[in-house]
């Protein structure tokens, strides 16, 4: 029996009927239905539950409401620090996600051999035996042709529990070719950080002792890593201090502040840069945190170059170095030409953060540097909190607390290794990262990072080898990384492919077999790492619910379900490594089934939190059942200067404006390609020579598409009900999606500048086309102030052309709703990180009335 995709939906539907015949749950799919029960929701009795939601990166603590084995609402954990009890609206659009009747419910397998965008999988549903044993006998014959490295595992979103399926999995096997999404979302980002402060991670922001807040690239109440905290505390910020947005979008947040930057996109170095400027030539800078001229003279002139001995630092290094090399000639007003942000408000934001120095808040986000010449955009901005002395200090940007969780046991992996594992893990993964033009060098370390959207690259041309066999989990790279085009040729490439997923996805119209995963939040365990407010967090996933079909847990019960098929085949290693290392910890009894082993995970990691032994320096918890109930450990608050007086992890354990941690890894780097740093920004796409390479800068943006062909920059943004474009199928999305500044409910909406729109001749509600040189598609027009001249904006999450009959417009012939944002972004990445440049103009675009 073949299935066509116009019946793939009704099969769905009749697995869940069949299922509810069976026992196995209700095919009552109505999200607000208290099933079986005659009372209305919050009528009858029901339980708080703990766990956790992962609409976002916020990864808020939070608890279900559950009425007859029933989820009909959700609020913010009472116990939390991190959000005070609080949750957005993504928390609420997840139930949605939960009673989806378009869920995978049962194992699926292709019939049709053919692959791509516009071939029909012609699914078939199939067992669990048969398509476990599919799995590994595919995974066998990799092992018997000894090329275990053409087994690729690809993550998405993750929990914690990401060690068992991630690192596990594919080293047990052999393959080095564990290939995660972190570089689509912000190690550009990170990269400022870390080559400044020397801190690879999201920071959190003291909100509420902040007496400037500048928000540069992102929008904290509608997206970003502190969402609800973000709500609580803005209007408190309003009260208190200045708050400031660079953004070319009215973001939400902007809409709410003083001060708009609407910069030209890709130009945020030179902003920054340019506020420095007037900071130093007005002495505007924090000395306690900077230090100061040995006679107290300021000698910051614009133009001027500074003897570096008359300049004595304290936490900080190279300022002197980087005022030559980079900012004694940005001006305000050569900034202002750049950036199109008028001098006159450049002078004024910057004497407005000397003015609240040091409980000054530079709240940087991944706009201001997932370019494709962004990571010294990063510097640059997060340069700014140095001056300042906001950095680790009140009001400012803070590192975290610890979080004192269990890690993988890496001597038991080992010990599970075989020689040929040994041998395949080591080499070249196929996103190719450490090669000479795409250094990825996280944390100092060339290669160290991923480059999640270079993979494709790798597949397509089968280099460094060919990828036989992938198994893809919580992802939906076809849809999420730009330039879509090349995820579908690459995938249409790989023999053999399995998809864990809740939904059948762009990425699962490319796969061989779907295997039906439980949602997270609600159907599964895991535990997660976060911070906001201070507090560092350690919150659980347990299921809330039970689970209507038989699903699985994508990163622990797949591994063990697939190890004991190897088991048989002759192959032990995984299934001994997985028992040995999550043993019960607090029976020593070894996992006997999958379910078991998801449990016993969950409590080895998060044990040193609830078992009493150490001083967690935070809640006190006593035992596991009462981690269970609560669902989450808070830390003590961040202790702010933790890093002042040469505690910093960069090369001088001073907060560095000259970087030689970067200069160390730039070096490292061409030195493993026996070249210079000059030939290494060369191949990265970078204009910097010399010792400009080593601070922070302003590079010209690298735009695809020329000015009299593409006029318009087009701007990517994260709406306020994006669970990571996750929610496309849940009406309420549509219903509520005028909550974003400028959108407009149940469309897709292309937001235009009145001046633009005046010269191409569109007015509000006229449909549009929209051309990259990546792709092109239909929108509606939004006439509206809140875009800056000359670009144009719209929502990620919209353009599925799978997924469910809500987020197509017509899930059998595999048309799109509205425009996948990806597709109108041509593929570009941010080389020094290895990052998918989604920002920063490079997306030049033409829009023509239809």
């Amino acid at each position: 029996m073949k299935i066509k995709r116009r019946d793939f939906l009704k099969l769905t539907a009749a697995a869940g009927a069949t299922a509810a015949l069976t026992g196995c749950g209700t095919a009552d799919m109505n999200a607000l239905k208290a099933a079986g029960s005659t009372k209305n929701i919050g009528e009858a009795p029901g339980q708080w539950l703990p766990t956790t939601c992962q609409g976002c990166t916020t990864w808020c603590p939070v608890e279900v409401f559950v009425q007859d084995g029933r989820a009909v609402k959700v609020r913010g954990n009472r116990y939390s620090k991190q959000n005070d009890g609080n949750v957005c609206p993504r928390g609420h659009l997840s139930l949605q996600q939960l009673y989806d009747p378009d869920r995978i419910k049962l194992p699926m397998k292709r019939t049709n051999p053919k692959k791509g965008r516009n071939e029909d999988p012609m699914f078939v549903p199939i067992s669990w035996d048969e398509a476990l044993n599919t799995i590994a006998d595919k995974m066998m014959e990799l092992r018997t042709n000894s090329e275990p490295e053409k087994f690729c595992l690809m993550r998405g979103r993750y929990t914690y529990h990401r060690d068992v399926i991630y690192d596990v999995l594919p080293k047990v096997f052999g393959s080095p070719n564990n290939i995660s999404h972190s570089s689509t979302c912000a190690e550009a980002e990170k990269f400022g950080s870390y080559y400044t402060e020397g801190y690879w991670d999201y920071r959190d922001y003291d909100i509420d002792n902040a007496r400037y807040i500048l928000i540069w690239g992102c929008d904290p109440v509608a997206s970003n890593r502190m969402v609800p905290a973000a709500i609580k505390r803005l209007g408190n910020a309003l009260d208190r201090a200045t708050v400031a947005a660079v953004d070319p979008r009215l973001t939400t947040s902007a809409a709410k502040a003083q001060e708009w930057l609407p910069l030209q996109p890709g130009t945020d170095g030179a902003l920054a840069l340019g506020i420095a400027h007037v900071i130093l030539t007005d002495g505007g800078w924090d000395r306690d945190f900077v230090g100061d001229f040995k006679d107290g003279f300021n000698r910051f002139k614009p133009g001027a170059m500074v003897d570096e001995a008359d300049f004595v630092e304290k936490e900080t290094y190279g300022l002197v170095k980087w005022w030559n090399l980079a900012v004694k000639d940005m001006t305000a007003a050569k900034a202002a030409e750049i950036s199109g942000v008028p001098a006159e408000q450049i002078i004024r934001v910057a004497r407005g953060l000397a003015a609240a120095a040091p409980n000054v808040c530079v709240w940087m986000g991944p706009g201001a540097a997932m370019h494709a010449r962004g990571g010294y955009s990063g510097m640059a901005v997060h340069a700014l909190g140095g001056l300042v002395g906001g950095i680790d200090n009140v009001g400012g940007s803070l590192q975290t607390a610890k979080i004192p969780v269990n890690k993988l046991d890496g001597d038991i992996l080992k010990k599970h290794q075989d020689e040929l594992a040994k041998k395949h893990t080591k080499k070249e993964k196929i996103d190719q990262r450490g090669r000479l033009e795409l250094p990825t060098i996280n944390k100092g370390k060339s290669g160290g990072g991923v480059s999640t959207n270079n993979a494709p690259n790798g597949i397509i041309n089968k280099d460094p080898y060919e990828i036989k066999m992938l198994v893809g989990y919580m992802n939906n790279f076809v849809f999420s990384s730009n330039g879509t085009d090349r995820w579908e040729k690459a995938l249409s490439m790989v023999p053999f492919t399995v998809h864990l997923t809740t939904h059948a996805s762009e990425f699962s119209m490319f796969s061989d077999i779907l295997l039906p995963c439980a949602i997270s939040k609600y159907e599964r365990h895991g535990f997660l790492k976060t911070k906001a407010n201070r507090y560092a967090t350690c919150t659980i996933q347990q299921p809330v619910v039970q689970p209507i079909w038989q699903v699985i847990e994508d990163e622990t019960e797949f591994p063990f379900l697939i190890a004991e098929k190897l088991k048989e085949r002759g192959f032990s290693n995984l299934h001994d490594c997985l028992v040995e290392m999550y043993a019960d910890p607090e029976t020593g009894a070894a996992p006997k089934t999958a379910q078991e082993l998801s449990l016993n995970a969950l409590k080895y990691y998060t044990k040193p939190l609830w078992d009493g032994k150490k001083d967690t320096h935070g809640d006190t918890i006593n035992g596991w059942n009462e981690m269970l109930s609560r669902g989450m450990w808070n830390s003590e608050p961040y202790a702010y200067k933790s890093h002042w007086g040469g505690k910093f992890s960069t090369e001088t354990k001073k907060f560095e404006f000259y970087s030689e941690t970067l200069k160390k890894a730039l070096t490292a780097h061409a030195e493993r390609h026996k070249v210079d740093v000059d030939t290494v920004m060369e191949k990265v796409n970078y204009t910097a020579r010399g010792e400009m390479a080593f601070v922070p800068h302003h590079e010209p943006p690298l735009r695809h598409g020329s000015e009299a062909e593409y006029p318009l920059l087009f701007i990517d943004y994260k709406s306020r009900l994006n669970r990571e474009g996750r929610s496309q199928n849940a009406p309420w999305y549509y219903e509520f999606k005028h909550v974003d500044p400028g959108d407009v409910g149940g469309q897709d909406t292309l937001r235009l500048h009145p001046t633009d729109a005046t010269q191409l001749g569109i007015k509000d509600g006229d449909r549009v086309r929209i051309t990259s040189m990546g792709g092109s598609g239909e929108a509606v027009a939004r006439v509206w102030e809140g875009v800056r001249p000359g670009t144009v904006s719209k929502s990620y999450g919209q353009g599925h052309w799978a997924y469910g009959r809500t987020a197509a417009s017509d899930f059998a012939k595999g048309t799109a709703r509205g425009i996948n944002n990806n597709t109108i972004i041509p593929w570009e990445l941010e080389r020094l990180s290895g990052s998918n440049a989604r920002n920063g103009g490079h997306a030049a675009v033409r829009v023509e009335k239809i």
